[in-house]
């Protein structure tokens, strides 16, 4: 019975943890992890202490990642010191205003700090377009790595 209600929370962890990946709202990654290790503790399931360790920390970094991808995209797509703390500003805006404004509030951020920092529109909309490019490709790493951790149970059960 114990083993049963562990398997089913850690399935109902690794599902929200992929929906989390695209609804903001959810930690995905970490709540994949949880169901993880929800999973090696049924006994039913056992993965081996480096995956557990190795997972874990793929999990910060993506996490980690999550927050920075879009500052580099911003720098990527030519951006200033002024687009990146207006990516930094926006993405935490963004946090109040979900789901949208965890989309589009490093964009905004990015182009508004550009704009301060008297770039063109052209160039500032650019330093935009990177951020917004880099949290699709944050959403996409965060996706690969839950679903991973889907064919990992898979796998193994």
């Amino acid at each position: 019975m114990e083993c049963l209600l562990l398997i089913i929370l850690g399935v109902i962890c690794l599902v929200a943890g992929m929906l989390g990946c695209v609804l903001p709202l959810l930690p995905g990654p970490p709540l994949a992890y949880v169901g993880m290790l929800l999973f090696h503790f049924t006994g039913r399931l056992q993965f081996t202490p480096v995956q557990l360790v190795v997972w874990a920390v793929l999990v910060v970094l993506v996490q980690v990642l999550d927050y920075v991808i879009p500052m580099l995209g911003t720098k990527y797509a030519g951006g200033t010191k002024w687009g990146n703390w207006g990516c930094v500003i926006g993405t935490v805006a963004g946090l109040f205003f979900p789901p949208w404004g965890i989309i589009f509030g490093p964009f905004f951020g990015a182009v508004i700090g550009e704009l301060v920092g008297d770039k063109n529109l052209k160039d500032a909309l650019r330093s935009g377009f990177g951020s917004l490019a880099g949290f699709l490709f944050g959403t996409v790493v965060k996706l690969a790595l839950c679903g991973y951790f889907v064919w990992q149970f898979l796998a193994a059960f």
